[in-house]
């Protein structure tokens, strides 16, 4: 989950997806004391969901600006508190499982902070493919494995294309009468003159 520059190999996780992980962790009974535990990680990451939607209507470098302000002393805090949890819970438990992915990946759910364009959530991804989702269980199957990757594929670029604001059918006329022919097996970089937040391709597919 999350968001991959092409060029620049910068990874953000989904925090949400942290936030499942440690309500998979609270006990039955979520009054008993065991639930206190997860339910700190739980408080930790609604403050981050709280701060992010005041931010939604900034620009991006305003949003970054303002993370660094308010949401990196909440980083902080979060990791201060994995350090001091670590050693009171079970090593098989959950609650276990939650602290060690966040630790695991601890730089890809703080690059978030570079970059005022990146969402700490995959929600918007996740309701971009869901009619991809439901259209699925009509048609059963893709006819082969390479098919399945090849819908998969077409779906990524055409929910990318409307996430940025292009007219998707102008955007696969884009690119496939301009990328036949561009080493980009060579040289990787020159795709970021095709992605659709280039400033070209919003030029000419809006």
């Amino acid at each position: 989950s999350g968001y991959k520059k092409i060029t620049g190999i910068k990874r953000c996780l989904c925090w949400t997806h942290l936030r499942r992980k440690f309500v998979d962790a609270l006990p039955k009974d979520i009054q008993s004391p065991e639930s206190t535990l997860p339910g700190q990680g739980i408080t930790f990451c609604n403050k981050l969901f709280e701060i992010e939607k005041t931010l939604e209507n900034l620009s991006s470098e305003q949003r970054k600006s303002e993370r660094l302000k308010q949401e990196k002393p909440v980083l902080e805090a979060f990791w201060a508190w994995i350090d001091a949890t670590r050693g009171k819970v079970l090593p098989k438990s959950k609650l276990s499982e939650a602290l060690t992915y966040a630790l695991n990946h601890k730089e890809e759910f703080m690059n978030y902070l570079e970059d005022g364009n990146c969402s700490i959530s995959n929600n918007l991804a996740e309701n971009s493919i869901r009619p991809f989702t439901i259209g699925r269980k009509n048609w059963l199957f893709s006819g082969s494995p390479k098919g399945a990757s090849a819908s998969a594929a077409v779906y990524s670029i055409i929910e990318s294309a409307k996430a940025n604001g292009l007219n998707p059918y102008k955007y696969l006329q884009f690119i496939f009468s301009q990328l036949p022919g561009v080493q980009f097996g060579q040289h990787p970089e020159f795709l970021e003159d095709y992605l659709p937040w280039s400033p070209d391709v919003q030029e000419a597919c809006k």
